[in-house]
């Protein structure tokens, strides 16, 4: 019997992408529209993951399916980091983010422009049990945005383990297949099939 699990991201690009994961492995559900934002204060990836996540399930009364993905750049001492969904202010969009980001690393020169992206992906429970999967790619920062796909900071990371695109110039499958959020709901996936919680 496949789990039934409600999406806790209210963000549509992410929503997709989830559904492209694990759409054969779970029976997914959308968030409920009148659930209110969940504040993610945690001091932790897997922190905001499960704030996420276990505010939707208990609302619903089923099991709820969230990620936390940020961008971390060596150059600037880690940062976005946590931040990375609001790095230019709480209202700001991919553009802005992606624009600051590329500000504050003027004058980086291509071989100090190390970065990685971190997820965690993460099935909570309502009675607080959870299930982790997480995985961390690394690779650079463009000086340019390059691409149309994807979001988020996409247009600007070049993971080392590709061919030299950045993830908004791959193909949707081929992003799943290197990128971070992928891998780590792939290994969500497995410890569920195992039986793992805690």
């Amino acid at each position: 019997m496949v789990l039934r699990a409600v999406l806790a991201t209210a963000n549509p690009d992410k929503a997709a992408e989830i559904l492209g994961l694990l759409g054969d492995e779970l029976d997914l559900v959308p968030r409920p529209r009148w659930l209110a934002d969940t504040l993610e204060d945690g001091d932790t990836v897997e922190a905001n993951a499960y704030l996420k996540a276990v505010a939707v399930a208990k609302a619903t009364g089923l099991p709820a399916v969230a990620d936390d993905t940020v961008l971390e750049v060596d150059a600037l001492g880690g940062a976005p980091g946590l931040c990375s969904a609001r790095y230019a202010g709480p209202d700001a969009g991919y553009a802005q983010n992606t624009a600051k980001l590329l500000a504050e690393l003027t004058g980086v020169p291509a071989g100090r422009r190390s970065a990685r992206v971190r997820t965690v992906a993460l099935l909570g429970y309502p009675d607080g049990r959870r299930v982790v999967g997480e995985a961390v790619v690394p690779g650079v920062i463009t000086e340019r945005p390059r691409g149309a796909g994807g979001f988020g900071y996409d247009a600007v990371f070049v993971p080392s383990e590709g061919d030299g695109r950045t993830l908004a110039e791959m193909s949707a499958g081929e992003k799943a297949r290197i990128f971070c959020r992928g891998r780590a709901f792939r290994a969500l996936v497995g410890r569920l099939a195992a039986g793992e919680h805690t």
